[in-house]
């Protein structure tokens, strides 16, 4: 098979394709039972503290989203057939409520929301099917498959879906998208209900092979090798941290069949270094890009640890597992915090060596979703930056390309959505970009759009972006061009110019947007967080309207500061934190805009850019030695640790 070659190309496995277990347990206990059971007589403190919530669950406590199948991995541990029964009678009594709302003709609960769920539900069926197999009666095994093949039918049949011989449609709402959250429950349900029933239905090796072939090798795989090199998720980083659903099922399966689905195309590894980057240095909450609609401040919570921890245990022997283990243990969730949660640190808990992550490089681009990261140090003290320039083509997504983000401390330029009421502000209004208002309407940057990030380059002490926005607002927008050029001359200081032509009329308001207030005082403007300053000082153009007020309608906090102009032009912008930048006078040449800089630390810099076409140049004198860099179109690759 194809996608057998592939993994044996990537170094997955042998080559031999996926190897299934006869007898029951199929499902990952068979490779990883021995792992396991030596943790349980060690009295391993994940596995001591994962156990006493099943035992409160089993006493009568209810453990908010408890999954039959944390029972019945306790059960197949420690041979205590109270766990099973318990795990049995949990599902059998799911079963039986489902059954009743399919015989009065209503939809059961799995069908919620489009059947958002079904991969937890399903999931924890199948499992606990496959670990208690003996516990249950015939019946019970014959009616639970029953039910869970009808829902995972009719997850991958959406017109034709029925319950009870009534048909009950629904809109198959990204079961061919795998770049959506929604897929990876699908695939859940899909796996390992097929791995659970495999030569006791018809239906088991149907689904493995709609989950492997179908929908891993024919679908995702591809998509993901196309568009998600680096990492990420299109969806954000707020939606996007459900793809440790998916990494979870890459280990479920490997422990399954033998068979490493996450060493293909690479996406699984670079999500690593997505995810440590995105993490701003206090390693408590991480970039907020896209929906947020848990947690609007994007705070680090269990499934950022989830996400991390499983992609360091898929590639243990990757000198990047060792950083991120160590990364993990220093973050904000240093072992997970919700109960129903306990289970992930008792799966992947030893096994990877902890190395400082200090030597990892300081800034990433990950291409598929046009995101750029960039730090001054791995301390909670350094300064970190992002810029983003890519493709918009996710409902989660947001109207923010060209937008960046600033963090020392704390936010000093954020994406406003951090403050909003739900979580869910996509809206230009939110972000640190070029706004362009047309007739007095905001002229919307277009889903299924694609802007490109046209240059990224790194040298001793600074870092250089240029991104094409034009192509946001579709074809046929006022918006005639709008690029955007960032150099971070690390630590403190930042240097932003826009290229900009419309159609005539059109306003063009470059905004700021930050948690705290702006005061204005002519071209320059400052606000306060944390013991933290950021002033913004403007070059060009030498005039614009500016003002500064709190963000209004569905926000409980943050504020916006705006420059508005119009007609054709060039903005350059200097942004220093901390009295980084003493002076900023202009300094252009032939055909270029410019700025000459006197920083703090007794450094001078002088940044070009081109007028009309991405590129300049920069020179840095003074410090550990002189920078000459010529800033130009091309994408170089960063390191990953220097």
């Amino acid at each position: 098979m194809a996608l057998t070659a592939a993994v044996a190309a990537c170094g997955g496995d042998d080559g031999g394709g996926p190897m299934f277990a006869d007898d029951h347990p199929r499902i990952y206990l068979q490779r990883n039972r021995d792992r396991l059971a030596a943790q349980v007589a060690a009295a391993d403190p994940a596995w001591t503290r994962f156990k006493r919530i099943v035992d409160l669950q089993l006493d009568g406590s209810d453990i908010y989203a408890f999954q039959a199948w944390y029972a019945a991995l306790v059960g197949k541990l420690t041979d205590d057939p109270r766990y099973c029964a318990a795990a049995v009678a949990q599902i059998d009594e799911f079963v039986t409520a489902e059954e009743a709302k399919i015989a009065a003709g209503e939809r059961p609960a799995v069908a919620f929301d489009s059947y958002l769920e079904v991969g937890p539900l399903i999931g924890d069926l199948a499992m606990t099917y496959d670990w208690c197999f003996d516990a249950a009666s015939a019946g019970q095994r014959t009616r639970w498959v029953t039910y869970a093949n009808q829902a995972v039918w009719n997850v991958w049949h959406p017109e034709e879906a029925n319950w009870g011989g009534t048909v009950m449609p629904w809109s198959g709402w990204s079961i061919d998208n795998p770049s959506n959250n929604y897929y990876y429950s699908f695939l859940r349900a899909t796996m390992l209900l097929g791995i659970a029933t495999r030569g006791e239905t018809p239906e088991g090796q149907q689904w493995i092979d709609m989950f492997r072939d179908a929908k891993i090798g024919a679908q995702l795989l591809p998509t993901f090798a196309r568009d998600l090199v680096g990492g990420g998720s299109r969806e954000g980083t707020g939606y996007g941290v459900a793809m440790k659903n998916l990494f979870e099922l890459y280990d479920l399966w490997q422990g399954s069949t033998g068979e490493a689905l996450a060493a293909i195309n690479g996406h699984a590894r670079a999500s690593m270094l997505h995810m440590m980057h995105s993490t701003v240095p206090s390693l408590d909450r991480i970039a907020p890009i896209g929906d947020h609609a848990r947690d609007s401040e994007a705070l680090w919570f269990d499934y950022h640890r989830h996400y991390l921890q499983t992609l360091a245990y898929l590639f243990a022997d990757d000198p990047i597992a060792a950083r991120a283990t160590a990364f993990l243990a220093d973050t904000s969730v240093p072992e997970m915090d919700q109960p129903f949660m306990y289970v992930y640190d008792f799966l992947y808990s030893g096994g990877v060596t902890p190395t400082a992550y200090a030597d990892l490089g300081r800034a990433y681009y990950a291409p598929g979703v046009g995101q750029l990261y960039a730090r001054s140090g791995w301390t909670p003290t350094a300064t970190w930056m992002s810029f983003i320039a890519g493709a918009y083509t996710e409902s989660h997504a947001h109207q923010d390309q060209g937008s960046f983000m600033i963090w020392k401390g704390a936010w000093m330029g954020y994406d406003g959505n951090v403050d909003s009421q739900d979580g869910l502000r996509q809206e230009p209004e939110a972000h640190s970009l070029i706004r362009f208002v047309d007739g007095g309407a905001t002229v919307p940057q277009r889903a299924d759009t694609t802007s490109q990030m046209a240059a990224v380059a790194r040298g001793a002490g600074w870092v250089y972006a240029a991104g094409d926005l034009t192509a946001a607002f579709g074809a046929a927008s006022p918006i005639d061009r709008w690029q955007r050029e960032v150099v971070f001359l690390e630590p403190d200081a930042i240097v932003v110019y826009d290229r900009v032509a419309t159609e005539p009329g059109v306003e063009q308001v470059w905004q700021l947007v930050a948690p705290a207030g702006f005061t204005v005082a002519g071209a320059a403007a400052t606000t306060s967080h944390d013991s933290h300053a950021l002033k913004v000082e403007r070059l060009l153009p030498t005039a614009a309207a500016a003002s500064a007020a709190a963000l209004t309608g569905d926000f409980r906090g943050g504020f916006r500061y705006d420059e508005r102009t119009t007609g054709t032009g060039h903005h350059l912008h200097v942004l220093s934190l901390d009295g980084a930048v003493t002076a900023a006078t202009v300094s252009g040449a032939s055909g270029q805009d410019g700025v000459a800089l006197t920083l703090a630390d007794g450094r001078t810099a002088t940044v070009r850019f081109q007028q009309d076409a991405i590129g300049g140049t920069l020179a840095i004198r003074g410090g550990s030695g002189n920078v000459d860099a010529t800033l130009s179109a091309g994408v170089q690759a960063l390191p990953e640790r220097e």
